[in-house]
């Protein structure tokens, strides 16, 4: 009889990442906030080193919800190089800067490019595992979400629409 608890994370990476999101506490979070005219976008982002690679767990509510049929709700997510979730009238998170992308790769190889967010009645629940940085890389970093999902080929930031929500990335 085999002993589930023994399972190498390698024979079994998806559990390793669960019980980890659910055992421990993140290395670092962001807490995001949405900006003035985009309802009450709220949620947090918690950053989990594991092996060579971070999980990354992102919990939202509030979005925005299409109200035409087949409207898309997804939403372009990505790590900023900014420091500051501040801005001015024209864009309220100007500060948050472009996205991260220190090995100056084209889109959507960028370091702070994540999986798009797909939204459920005004919700978004993701978790993934990447190894394109480390937890200390993106402290003080920001975290944004885009009205638009991100095409994936337009460069420099995947033609992701504006910024809606955003939050600086702290340690634990």
């Amino acid at each position: 009889m085999t002993d589930h608890h023994t399972d190498n994370s390698y024979e079994n990476p998806g559990r390793l990442y669960l019980e980890t999101a659910l055992s421990q506490m993140p290395a670092a979070y962001a807490e995001l906030m949405g900006n003035p005219g985009t309802g009450e976008i709220n949620g947090m982002v918690r950053f989990y080193p594991i092996g060579a690679g971070v999980l990354v767990n992102a919990e939202i509510y509030g979005l925005p919800v299409s109200t035409v049929p087949c409207g898309s709700d997804i939403f372009g997510f990505h790590i900023h190089e900014g420091h500051s979730c501040t801005g001015d009238s024209s864009d309220p998170y100007a500060n948050a800067g472009a996205h991260y992308n220190p090995a100056l790769c084209p889109h959507p190889a960028h370091e702070g490019d994540l999986p798009p967010l797909f939204g459920n009645n005004g919700s978004a629940w993701m978790m993934y595992y990447t190894d394109r940085f480390r937890v200390p890389d993106i402290i003080g970093k920001t975290v944004i979400i885009h009205s638009s999902p991100d095409d994936f080929s337009t460069q420099p930031a995947g033609h992701s629409g504006t910024k809606i929500a955003c939050g600086t990335i702290h340690s634990v």
